[in-house]
């Protein structure tokens, strides 16, 4: 949980819920159906709404933490605008290693033998995450941690906690819902 204060608390989770709740039929990457969505875009490309979530997202950061990393692609303006508050180097993470020029699967800050926690939008089932943080780790990372604007409570932070990963959300989906 984050260090603002309730009354800001509520409003920043009514102002995400406002910019990118959405119902109807959306098919999740973790493969699974859902009745509603987290359109994160809409939060990620607001630059006041991003800034406030940054400067929330900051005061969940992991004590010891060295390293910001971003997933590629809905992680990426937020672990840049993380980055900038808290003053900690960033790396973006890609899905794919790159075949050309570096060929680096990570581009920014350098991941070996730092101490990583690993910056993402919304978590369903973590698998991305778990994906990502077994290649960087094969390059030196270490991971213990992970944070989110919203976990979907979809299974990800058992998920994750299987890959000795913990994970920190700004905000739980139910919370979200919950409100409105």
């Amino acid at each position: 949980m984050s260090k603002l204060l309730p009354s800001e608390r509520d409003a920043l989770a009514s102002d995400i819920y406002q910019a990118c709740y959405l119902e109807g039929d959306f098919l999740l990457r973790s493969g699974e159906r859902s009745k509603y969505y987290f359109d994160k875009y809409q939060f990620e490309t607001d630059p006041k709404l991003l800034g406030r979530i940054a400067t929330a997202l900051v005061s969940i950061i992991p004590d010891g933490t060295e390293v910001l990393a971003g997933l590629e692609m809905g992680g990426l303006p937020i672990v840049t605008e993380v980055s900038r508050i808290s003053g900690l180097p960033a790396a973006f993470v890609r899905k794919v290693k790159k075949e050309y020029g570096t060929a680096r699967l990570a581009e920014g800050a350098d991941l070996r033998n730092k101490q990583v926690a690993i910056v993402e939008d919304v978590v369903t089932s973590g698998g991305q995450i778990v994906l990502s943080s077994l290649e960087i780790r094969n390059i030196g990372a270490i991971i213990d941690h992970a944070i989110c604007v919203i976990d979907r409570q979809q299974g990800g932070t058992q998920n994750l906690e299987e890959h000795k990963i913990r994970l920190i959300s700004l905000f739980l989906a139910e919370e979200l819902v919950r409100e409105h």
